[in-house]
């Protein structure tokens, strides 16, 4: 049985750019509709909720910032790429901050946006796209669920709770704890994790340190002193399992991103 097409919603004030990017997607098989500024997105995505959205930062109303707190706020799991005409970091990371699995800087190649829709799909497990390389690295060939101590992460349901509660992660930060916690104690750079974790060969490395302040605001009980999710001087990041005792090598997390983000 052949699997649904991927509904995406293409939020972008622009007509000739949601033109050839509507194009884009449906020739590669999607299913894409168009909304031109925030709240007009706001109530397709309600009327018909999308597999991912493609949403714009620079809107009439509505920017695009809110309109991605607002889809979050209802839809904590939704995929969203951010399409930005600025290049400055902050404006990148301000888009992952709000909960942005991606981002791309107008302008852009369409195919090269195409490329990142299916990427962020598969990780999500919508749509017909099949799992990746880098998700079997993280997640398949190994237990059913991970442990540790209170935290479980099931791949097969996607699905992450700590003391039974679940854990509202997007679809980046679930395969960013599935690798940590399937490779515990070892220390990883930005570059490896963007490649291993998301089969990224490059790409902006703030994205890593983003992820990372955001996961750990949800696992750990203190994220400004992260105890499981530790920030290695000079290297990046590793996993400290409850049941292990920290390596010496970790400097405070504020300190060491100050200086090495």
């Amino acid at each position: 049985m052949t699997a649904p097409a991927p509904r995406i919603l293409v939020v972008d004030d622009d007509p000739t750019v949601a033109e050839v990017v509507l194009a884009y997607l449906r020739r590669f098989g999607m299913e894409a509709t168009h909304a031109g500024d925030g709240p007009t997105a706001l109530a397709a995505a309600a009327a018909d909720p999308p597999h991912l959205v493609i949403l714009d930062l620079m809107l009439p109303g509505i920017d695009g910032l809110e309109v991605c707190r607002r889809l979050r706020s209802h839809r904590p799991d939704l995929p969203v790429i951010m399409l930005t005409a600025r290049g400055e970091e902050s404006d990148r990371v301000l888009g992952l901050e709000v909960g942005a699995d991606d981002y791309v800087t107008k302008p852009f190649s369409p195919r090269e946006l195409v490329l990142r829709v299916e990427s962020v799909l598969r990780r999500a497990g919508s749509g017909s796209v099949q799992a990746t390389s880098a998700e079997r690295d993280g997640r398949g060939g190994g237990p059913a669920e991970l442990r540790d101590g209170a935290l479980v992460l099931d791949p097969t349901a996607h699905q992450a709770t700590l003391g039974g509660a679940a854990l509202a992660l997007t679809g980046r930060e679930f395969d960013l704890l599935a690798f940590f916690l399937a490779h515990p104690g070892q220390a990883f750079t930005r570059a490896a994790l963007m490649q291993r974790v998301w089969g990224w060969e490059f790409g902006d490395q703030s994205t890593v340190t983003v992820h990372v302040r955001r996961l750990r605001e949800k696992v750990e009980t203190d994220p400004s002193n992260p105890v499981r999710l530790a920030t290695v001087w000079g290297v990046g990041y590793r996993w400290d399992p409850e049941t292990a005792e920290p390596a010496g090598t970790a400097e405070p997390a504020d300190r060491a991103e100050r200086l090495n983000p």
